[in-house]
C-alpha cells in the first residue's frame, strides 16, 4: 500500500524489528536476513535459537521474552517476526501472545510442514510434562509470508514429513489433491517443491499442491478458529500421533507420526466398511510413494488405548474420530467399537 509505505518512511522514528530465527535456518539464510534489514535501514535484533520438539518449552518462551523486553519493543507497531519451522512459529506465537497480553507477530515458515500447516490458523503452544502442546493459546499472526524457495535447502525426509499433513487434507477433503500426490509425489520429493520448467507432464505440481492444501485447511479452520466445535476433520491423524510422537522422540517427526496414525485409521475405516480393499490399498501405496512410514513398533495396542482415553478427556467425552469414507471424503464417528479397533490393529500389524 503506497500510503502505508509513505507513512512508514516519513516517520522520524527509525523502523525496528525483533526477529526470532531457528539456528539451522540462521546458518543458511541469516546473512541474507541481516543484509535485508540493513539495506532497508531497519534497526533489528536477531535471536537465533534451537527450536526442536525437545526444546519446545516455557523456558525457551521466557528466554525470548527477556530479549524482547531488553529490545523495548513497541507492542502496537513493531511485530515480532518468526522465521523457521513449525516449532519456531509455535514458540514465538506463544511468546508474542503473552507479552503485554498480545503483541503482533509474523510467521515466515521455512519447512514444507510449517508452510502448509503451522502458517495457517491461530494456534500456538509448547510441550509440558511430556505432553505435546499442553500449554498454548489462540492468537493468529498479523501475516504469514510464504516463500517456497526456503524448502529447497531442507533434507528429503523433511519434504516427506510435510507431505504427511498435505495427505491428511487430501484424504479428508479433496480427491484432486490426493490424485496430485499419487501421480506427482516422487517428482515433488525430487524437486523439493520448487517450480521447475521442462518437466513434461508435471505442470506446476508444487504450486497446485501447496495452494490446494492451504485452501482446504483454511476452509476447515476459518469458521472454527477457536475450536468451539470439537468435530474437526483436521484432527485426522492426530488422535494417536501426539502420544506416539512424544513417546519415541526424536525418532519420529511430526508428519511421520501423523501418517502412522492415518495408516492405522485407514485400517479402522476399512474394518468398519467405509473403505473397500482397493481404496485402502490406494491410500497405503500413496503413503509409501511419499516415503512416509505406515507403521511403527512403538505404536502398541496399549499406546492406542491410552491415546484414545486421553482423546475422550479433551473432546467432550466423545472420540470424535475423523475417518475417510472414500478417497477425498470423510466424516466424524463416535461409535467405533473396541472390537473393531482391535480387529483393525491386528490386521495392520499383520500387514
Amino acid at each position: 500500500d503506497p500510503q502505508q509505505t509513505e507513512l512508514a518512511t516519513a516517520s522520524k522514528r527509525k523502523l525496528r524489528r525483533f526477529i526470532v530465527i531457528d539456528e539451522v535456518v540462521d546458518k543458511l539464510y541469516g546473512s541474507r536476513v541481516r543484509e535485508y534489514f540493513e539495506e532497508n535501514n531497519v534497526q533489528h535484533k536477531i535471536l537465533a535459537l534451537p527450536t526442536t520438539e525437545e526444546t519446545k518449552s516455557m523456558d525457551l518462551v521466557l528466554n525470548i521474552l527477556h530479549e524482547v523486553q531488553n529490545f523495548s519493543l513497541d507492542r502496537r507497531t513493531e511485530p515480532i517476526i518468526a522465521i523457521g519451522g513449525g516449532v519456531c512459529l509455535d514458540i514465538v506465537g506463544l511468546a508474542a501472545s503473552l507479552y503485554r497480553r498480545r503483541t503482533p507477530y509474523i510467521r515466515v515458515p521455512t519447512t514444507l510442514l510449517s508452510y502448509v500447516d503451522a502458517s495457517v490458523g491461530a494456534k500456538n503452544g509448547v510441550n509440558f510434562l511430556q505432553c505435546k502442546n499442553k500449554l498454548g493459546g489462540y492468537t493468529p499472526p498479523v501475516a504469514s509470508f510464504l516463500d517456497r524457495s526456503f524448502i529447497q535447502s531442507i533434507p528429503r525426509r523433511h519434504i516427506s514429513n510435510g507431505l504427511g499433513e498435505i495427505l491428511k487434507m487430501a484424504l479428508m477433503k479433496h480427491k484432486g489433491l490426493f490424485d496430485l500426490l499419487k501421480n506427482h509425489g516422487k517428482y515433488l520429493l525430487d524437486t523439493k517443491f520448487q517450480s521447475c520448467n521442462g518437466f513434461a507432464g508435471h505442470g506446476d505440481a508444487a504450486l497446485q499442491t501447496t495452494r490446494i492444501a492451504i485452501e482446504t485447511m483454511l476452509e476447515e479452520l476459518a469458521p472454527n478458529l477457536w475450536e468451539d466445535d470439537l468435530d474437526r476433520l483436521v484432527d485426522f491423524g492426530h488422535l494417536i500421533s501426539p502420544e506416539l510422537e512424544m513417546r519415541v522422540l526424536p525418532s519420529l517427526m511430526h508428519g511421520e507420526a501423523v501418517n502412522i496414525d492415518m495408516a492405522f485409521m485407514t485400517y479402522v475405516a476399512h474394518a468398519r466398511g467405509l473403505l473397500d480393499a482397493e481404496e485402502k490399498q490406494q491410500i497405503l501405496q500413496c503413503m509409501q510413494g511419499l516415503e512416509l512410514p505406515v507403521w511403527h513398533s512403538g505404536c502398541s495396542w496399549a499406546l492406542i488405548q491410552r491415546a484414545l482415553r486421553e482423546r475422550l478427556k479433551h473432546s467432550g467425552g466423545q472420540p470424535r474420530m475423523p475417518l475417510p469414507t472414500g478417497l477425498g471424503v470423510a466424516d466424524i464417528f463416535n461409535d467405533t467399537s473396541e472390537e473393531t479397533l482391535q480387529r483393525a490393529y491386528e490386521l495392520w500389524v499383520k500387514d
